[in-house]
């Protein structure tokens, strides 16, 4: 293996842990708590991109999936995937990938990761949602009622957040030779 690739997978690895830490940060709500997973998500596929984030994510679902307490308010195992929150965290592999994919095809700036981050969110969001309904045989009105709504403004500030703060470490990670990137988009 490489030493790029080595340095790319011990960031994945990395923010697999830092979305462990941030999942812990909750806001209990009935059935699906507001948590900073969603906060770290956003994070890891604006520094990141799309493959580095995506398998971030991947390790971190695993890690949970096999057992070990890394999603929100300390739980884990297989049946959390399976359970009314498991959507959303299936959601956040493919937030990671869209979410990257978008601002690799546009331009790694805080506009464009506010943008691909707001619609990241949605992606979670509505695969979420999905799982919500159909694991608690909720009807739509009442599965976007508990699955979104809360969620809306929040995942907003946290775009903006994530938006923010992801630009400015992806620059300074790719300057110092911490983070290699195929497509050097300048940073703004």
């Amino acid at each position: 293996m490489n030493h790029t690739r080595l340095k790319n997978l011990i960031l994945c690895a990395l923010f697999a842990a830092i979305t462990a830490i941030l999942a812990q940060f909750t806001v209990p709500l009935p059935i699906i708590p507001i948590s900073g997973q969603t906060l770290a998500v956003a994070l890891t596929a604006t520094i990141l991109g799309s493959r580095y984030g995506t398998i971030s994510m991947l390790v971190y679902a695993g890690l949970g999936a096999i057992g070990l307490p890394v999603f929100a308010e300390m739980h884990g195992g297989f049946g959390i995937i399976l359970g009314p929150s498991g959507g959303y965290i299936i959601g956040f592999i493919f937030t990671a990938f869209v979410t990257g994919l978008i601002l690799e095809h546009t331009k790694f700036n805080t506009l464009m990761a506010i943008v691909a981050n707001i619609i990241g969110m949605i992606v979670t969001l509505v695969i979420g949602t999905i799982q919500l309904k159909f694991v608690l045989d909720l009807s739509w009105a009442k599965a976007l009622a508990v699955g979104v709504y809360p969620f809306l403004l929040v995942g907003v500030v946290k775009a903006v957040i994530a938006s923010v703060v992801g630009i400015q470490v992806r620059s300074r990670l790719t300057k110092f030779g911490l983070l290699t990137v195929k497509n050097k988009q300048p940073a703004a």
